[in-house]
């Protein structure tokens, strides 16, 4: 969108998604701890039959360490996803259900002190903590990591050097959010944001007066896309949110955000350039053509006139084409 491409050189924040934008978006389970009585095949096995109909990175996670364990597979009916909180399903009669933070307030339970040191010791990693609850009470916890990108590293470098301020959203938990962030030195974290609140905090930023650039992928992120001055999808994103950004990136490099910048940039200053020259050689040739100089021997022939209204068009088409020069490749973004 030619309007989403002119303000990109005005961004005072680019807010970046976390999962599939600065992480690689495939999560690992890395450890998995359970109450006494449940057996961690056990537990991964019934995290498994829960999340065996959710098509979420997190659940292909989970049922590919259930499947390494060898436990047999437990089936499920019933499944049910709640969106920003977890998913639930029967599983032998049994109602039971995983998901994080939000899900255990929205059940009221807690987490057993049994397990709590283990849970502690992985958020501090920067690991979300995934807890498995059967017949309302939890049982046992999934941890999973997520790699954060290196090409993360170098566009918030990049884009901090330019006086860009980068802020990063989340649906995980806050100790996850802030260990990432930390990794990677972000200006400002929104933590446990619920799906249907993304465009709430876009509407923050702009509230203190900052002209945002959202970036994300997923269909949570379309109504924040939106609202933002810029919104910025991820080329390998879904449908949706490429419908609602006004710009979409062909790969899944965050590093291309500078690239729109140095795009942006470069197309204002040639703008001007051809401006300036269009209104030069009017205010010269437009008076000569029209005898202002004629008392001194001064005259543009019409001829002559036509001849420099084709030059300057092609001086300005010329100067335009000069914009293939510039450099977009992400990886040499500094």
């Amino acid at each position: 969108n030619r309007m989403a491409l002119e303000r990109m050189r005005t961004i005072d924040v680019v807010l970046f998604d976390k999962t599939g934008t600065l992480t690689k978006g495939e999560p690992a389970v890395t450890g998995v701890v359970a109450v006494d009585g449940v057996t961690t095949d056990e537990l991964l096995a019934l995290a498994a039959a829960v999340e065996s109909d959710s098509e979420h990175p997190v659940a292909r996670a989970i049922i590919t360490a259930a499947q390494q364990t060898g436990y047999p597979a437990v089936a499920a009916s019933g499944f049910e996803s709640m969106t920003g909180r977890g998913v639930q399903a029967t599983v032998n009669g049994t109602k039971a259900a995983v998901g994080g933070p939000a899900l255990l307030a929205e059940l009221g339970a807690s987490e057993p002190a049994g397990i709590t040191d283990t849970t502690t010791s992985r958020k501090e990693r920067g690991a979300s903590i995934l807890h498995v609850i059967r017949n309302g009470a939890v049982i046992g916890a999934v941890a999973l990591e997520d790699e954060v990108r290196e090409e993360s590293r170098q566009a918030i470098a990049a884009l901090q050097n330019r006086g860009i301020k980068v802020a990063m959203i989340t649906g995980d938990a806050r100790q996850v959010a802030t260990a990432v962030a930390a990794e990677l030195h972000i200006d400002e974290v929104f933590a446990e944001v619920l799906p249907q609140d993304k465009d709430q905090k876009v509407a923050e930023l702009q509230a203190r007066g900052m002209k945002v650039a959202m970036v994300g992928d997923g269909v949570n992120d379309a109504p924040a896309l939106a609202r933002a001055e810029v919104g910025i999808a991820i080329g390998a994103g879904t449908d949706v949110a490429m419908e609602s950004a006004g710009v979409v990136l062909a790969g899944n490099d965050p590093r291309a955000v500078l690239s729109m910048v140095d795009l942006s940039q470069a197309s204002y200053r040639k703008m001007w350039q051809n401006l300036i020259w269009a209104t030069g050689y009017n205010i010269i040739s437009v008076p000569l053509a029209a005898g202002v100089l004629a008392f001194a021997g001064i005259v543009l022939s019409p001829a002559a006139g036509a001849v420099l209204m084709s030059l300057s068009t092609i001086v300005v088409a010329l100067n335009a084409q000069l914009l293939r020069r510039l450099k977009l490749n992400p990886a040499d973004v500094h």
